[in-house]
């Protein structure tokens, strides 16, 4: 199906005006019906559809973001790499506004973002910045890092997740979901917890390489301002000597 609206979107798309093409694509639920937008978005290419999802308002509602389907929205949301954002506030803001809108099965949606390759990679950007939380709910079923202490894990825990759903109902009880409804990252990572319980195993296993690489990288990099700065303090070599013999010679 090659609808004159998606030809419009993507014109207004490369020419900057994403709200156009947002508009182009709702007029085609408004004049055809729901079902019609979202047989169109099949269509879509994969990149104009990110262009227009990733630019969410949470002031107003958007029509697209309601009715992309998870697969559409997998397909997307692993190209939010290309636009290099080192905080990936935009790709959480993203999923969150979709994944958690009315009448969505955010586990379903997460499912579908882990099938896509590249999914796993776009799940451990949207927890980066909160790995050692995740971590720590892992371990204890709960994000406050100041319960439970150190000594409370489990070697076991640590460094094997082969058997990560073998200890699900344990760690934590299902009436707990009420104190993590936050619409955000700690629901999410409930979910993979408990939900998609292979999943969160590969994703916790790709946020620990990531943790501990930037430890390494944060190490080097403290060490080479360590070395720099005794550089800077070692006294330099006093050439006073050579410059008498070089007066001497010259007054001669």
């Amino acid at each position: 199906m090659t609808l004159p609206a998606l030809i419009e979107a993507q014109n207004l798309i490369l020419a900057g005006d994403i709200a156009g093409a947002e508009f182009a694509l709702a007029n085609i639920a408004e004049t055809q019906g729901d079902k019609a937008l979202v047989a169109a978005l099949d269509d879509f290419p994969s990149k104009d559809l990110l262009a227009i999802i990733r630019e969410y308002d949470a002031s107003k509602e958007s029509l697209v973001n309601l009715l992309v389907t998870p697969e559409q929205f997998a397909q997307a949301v692993v190209l939010e790499r290309r636009y290099g954002d080192q905080t990936h506030e935009q790709l959480r803001g993203m999923i969150n506004s979709v994944i958690f809108r009315e009448g969505a099965d955010p586990a379903e949606f997460l499912y579908e973002i882990a099938e896509v390759d590249g999914g796993y990679d776009a799940l451990v950007d949207y927890l980066l910045d909160r790995t050692q939380m995740v971590e720590h709910f892992y371990r204890y079923a709960t994000f406050d890092l100041y319960e439970y202490g150190d000594g409370a894990k489990t070697q076991a825990q640590e460094d094997d997740l082969m058997n990560i759903d073998r200890d699900t109902e344990s760690l934590a009880s299902p009436l707990d979901m009420a104190n993590l409804e936050d619409r955000d990252w700690m629901q999410v990572t409930y979910i993979l917890r408990y939900e998609l319980p292979e999943i969160f195993r590969e994703v916790l296993m790709k946020l620990r390489a990531r943790y501990k690489a930037y430890l390494a990288n944060l190490q080097t990099d403290e060490l080479e301002g360590e070395s720099e700065s005794e550089e800077e303090e070692r006294p330099k070599n006093n050439d006073d000597g050579d410059d008498k013999d070089d007066d001497e010679e010259s007054a001669l």
